[in-house]
């Protein structure tokens, strides 16, 4: 049996967030070459170029940069949605005990940087950026517990993975009540509306796919002409898929046992095509497949590689290109995001955890020594995807202040997976925690 097979699916989550950690460097590395280069100029004008259609009555048409934020991105809201129901229902916060220890964790990692933002500004210009260092980029911080390999435990990664998908929750919830313009709420009303309808449909166990298409482009639509960032139509739409299949495991093996007998006495030796009868059983199973399929898992699945391969490194490309010789910066901003992200995740994560735990609120697993979480907590200060789309949204109207508010996103991320990893690579030792089939681990005897 190969070592793919035998990775559980966490497991596997984490071996593919890390491939796209190491593609989101390559490609913020390209465009911060690109955009400090002496074809700099090129780089802004590929992607402010417009792009749509205009009528008489209807405009579409964006710059290609603005395509990318709030239509590509809106399909990586839609999987971060999936994932959050995923983990709510079925995953690792699908109870009280599970999802109180990474609770905690999150919830002193959105608190402690937006404070500390908050403290430390002085300009009302830049107040809106306090969204900027609440959220954690899950490729990157992944990708760097996966360099250490089995110096960490599995629960910790599972802990950062948690506590991450509860920061993007909460920035979209920051997303959808201060970041978006002015409302239409004819247009908004109806973008309801119908959402209320897919989500009767989905309670009543009626889900078709392509009409789930239809209805989340209508609603994007919708979204970006009412003013609400349409990337919300993404997560909200997540919430609609069913997670629930239509047919129960033993139905499912016993067709497929009565489809396998059918085609072993209709198979002919050595015949290079099917048969007609064979070509319907097939599409029987194909039938039987996508009944006992979760649509939301199916859905989920299908969407990962696209948005960890294509989505997010698009997203790397267009928006990390900042001119790092720029003379207009805003220091000040520069060095507030670093210090919100480093040492407002440290200190709201690890004092909060700490101070639960004393108190017997939370139980934090026995594999996870204080070293480790004070390192992940660090690690958690890797801000890269939604910390750059925030900062996208809280300077539209303050362009000169986006590229200070991107160099400290990166300047802060960087020293944060760097510190984070000194703890975590100096403190444990190599070979620590046994890996086994089940995706369990243990500290190494």
């Amino acid at each position: 049996m190969t070592k793919d097979k035998i990775l559980s699916p966490f497991q596997k989550f984490v071996k593919l967030q890390t491939s796209s950690g190491i593609l989101l460097l390559a490609t913020t590395i390209i465009a911060l070459i690109w955009a400090n280069s002496a074809f700099a100029e090129s780089y802004q004008d590929f992607w402010q170029y417009e792009i749509g259609f205009t009528s008489d009555s209807f405009e579409l048409k964006k710059p290609l940069i603005l395509w990318v934020n709030d239509g590509l991105m809106a399909i990586f809201f839609f999987l971060i949605g999936l994932e959050i129901k995923r983990e709510l229902l079925i995953g690792e916060l699908n109870t009280p005990k599970k999802i109180m220890f990474p609770l905690f964790g999150a919830i002193g990692g959105i608190i402690l940087p937006v404070a500390l933002f908050l403290i430390l500004n002085d300009n009302p210009e830049t107040l809106k950026g306090w969204g900027i260092p609440m959220a954690t980029d899950i490729a990157f911080a992944l990708a760097i517990l996966k360099v250490l390999g089995n110096r960490v435990p599995l629960s910790l990664k599972i802990f950062l993975t948690a506590f991450a998908i509860v920061d993007d929750l909460a920035a979209v919830l920051v997303i959808a009540i201060f970041y978006s313009s002015s409302l239409n709420f004819v247009l908004l009303g109806a973008a309801l509306a119908l959402l209320v309808v897919i989500y009767f449909l989905s309670h009543r166990g009626l889900y078709f796919e392509f009409l789930a298409i239809v209805c989340a482009f209508i609603i994007w639509l919708l979204f970006l002409k009412a003013g609400l960032h349409p990337t919300l139509a993404g997560i909200l739409m997540a919430f609609a898929i069913p997670v629930r299949q239509k047919i129960s495991t033993h139905e499912f093996t016993d067709q497929l046992d009565s489809i396998v007998a059918e085609i072993k006495k209709t198979t002919v030796l050595q015949r290079p095509v099917l048969s007609t009868d064979q070509l319907e059983l097939i599409d029987d199973l194909e039938d039987w497949s996508d009944k006992y399929r979760s649509p939301l898992q199916h859905l989920e699945h299908k969407l990962h590689n696209w948005v960890a391969y294509v989505v997010i490194p698009i997203f790397a490309l267009a928006n990390a290109g900042v001119a790092l010789t720029s003379t207009g910066l805003e220091l000040n901003l520069v060095w507030k995001i670093m210090v919100s992200l480093v040492l407002g995740k440290f200190i709201g994560i690890t004092g909060i955890i700490f101070l639960a735990r004393k108190l017997k609120i939370i139980d934090v697993p026995k594999d996870i020594t204080n070293k480790q979480i004070v390192g992940v907590s660090f690690l958690a200060g890797i801000g890269f995807t939604m910390a750059i789309f925030i900062a996208s949204l809280a300077f539209s109207n303050y362009p000169e202040y986006i590229d200070s508010a991107k160099i400290g996103i990166l300047a802060g991320s960087l020293l944060s997976a760097i510190i984070g990893f000194a703890i975590l690579r100096f403190n444990t030792k190599k070979g620590m925690f046994n890996h086994n089939p089940s995706g369990q681990q243990k500290p190494k005897e």
